[in-house]
């Protein structure tokens, strides 16, 4: 049943979303509260978002004190949040410069544009086509959505952009078949989270880097639901052994509040002068400093090596989980990033878990996918374990 809280949204806010019946008022680490007190664990983190859980002491004392002091001026002038920011993400990662903005959509945006103008800038005037996968999602932007591998949400958007290729994912053959004299680069997630959690082989992402350089393409890594943190290490490339040429960042970089990043190595980004992309928001010092406290304490406090840690636990109870039940026919994931396939359709179970106290996430019909904040419990894991084994038994 609605409450009024939930029927005035229904009747101001554009219904893009299909929202589940709750209302939520608290948060404060791994939990939600509702508008009636009733709490829930959450294993969706605003979908791979509050990576530090919900209202961080640390994160909110520094919003606070930014707060306190500047909120905003434009990027015509320089800020002391977004320069010590950009300078953390350059220190830890391949790249040489980051461009900010306020949305993963924002910023799979500029790396399109970024891959094209790096061409362009080099003369090579007829090179501007994309290779992108089959089951990615990069944004429902037009050109986001266009290099989007899922049908479903380009319906109704028609005709879109025109410049990207369609390739299976883990296919490196299918790649190098697709390569022609008008690609410019190779855009793809290390681990595809909308497309189901599908993590591709060992050897894939140092296969696709060959190519790239054999071929003089730009690599495309969009990090955006796998960077800071959720699969383990800061980047998910890392764990390749490889690095991109543009990577992606949004979702969890400041923790919950809207901020996106462009990295992309110095060759790569000189191709960006003054005046050829903007955004009046990117890096703003408010949410530069959230995102820089964020990152501090992503380093300083043992984050990662918790998210290792508790992700064998997971792992391993989710197997447990499937040897119990013959309706889950797969674990899938790597680090906090996890996902069971099922043989029947998961949204039931969604919702059967919310009663109970449970958030978790439903993709493609029938892979219940888990994010929850990279500082979750083990207690809390068990606790979801027991519900799921509930849920699925009856």
């Amino acid at each position: 049943m609605e409450s009024p809280s939930m029927q005035q949204a229904d009747e101001v806010i554009a219904k893009t979303y299909k929202r589940f019946p709750v209302v939520f008022t608290r948060g404060s680490g791994s939990s939600l509260w509702d508008e009636n007190g009733k709490h829930y664990t959450d294993f969706v983190a605003g979908i791979a978002v509050c990576n530090l859980g919900h209202a961080h002491p640390k994160i909110v004392a520094a919003l606070t004190a930014q707060a306190q002091t500047l909120w905003h001026v434009s990027n015509l002038y320089y800020t002391l949040p977004q320069k010590d920011l950009a300078a953390w993400l350059t220190a830890h990662s391949f790249a040489d410069r980051v461009f900010f903005c306020n949305s993963g959509a924002e910023a799979n945006e500029a790396a399109i544009k970024l891959a094209r103008k790096h061409f362009k800038a080099a003369g090579n005037t007829s090179r501007f086509r994309v290779i992108s996968m089959e089951q990615s999602f990069h944004g429902r932007t037009m050109a986001t959505l266009s290099a989007t591998g899922q049908e479903k949400v380009k319906h109704g958007f028609e005709p879109l952009l025109d410049g990207f290729d369609f390739v299976p994912f883990d296919d490196v053959g299918a790649i190098r078949a697709a390569i022609g004299p008008a690609t410019c680069a190779v855009m793809l997630e290390p681990i595809q989270g909308e497309g189901g959690v599908r993590c591709p082989s060992p050897e894939y992402l140092k296969q696709v880097r060959a190519l790239c350089d054999e071929a003089g393409l730009l690599l495309i890594f969009d990090e955006i639901q796998t960077g800071m943190g959720r699969t383990g290490t800061l980047f998910a490339y890392e764990q390749a052994g490889v690095s991109p040429d543009i990577m992606t960042l949004a979702k969890a970089l400041a923790n919950g509040l809207p901020m996106g990043a462009m990295l992309a190595r110095e060759a790569v980004a000189a191709a960006f002068g003054p005046g050829v992309h903007a955004s009046t928001f990117g890096g703003t010092p408010i949410v530069s400093a959230a995102a820089l406290e964020t990152c501090r304490v992503m380093e300083a406090d043992g984050v990662l090596a918790h998210c290792r840690r508790v992700s064998e636990h997971f792992r391993s109870r989710l197997e447990w989980l499937k040897g119990r039940h013959a309706v889950i026919e797969e674990v899938r994931g790597r680090g906090l990033l996890l996902g069971i396939r099922l043989g029947t359709d998961g949204e039931p179970i969604v919702l059967k878990c919310m009663q109970r106290g449970f958030l978790i996430n439903c993709v493609q019909g029938k892979i219940l996918r888990f994010v929850p904040p990279l500082v979750i419990r083990e207690e809390e894991i068990d606790a979801l374990i027991a519900c799921l084994d509930e849920v699925l038994a009856s």
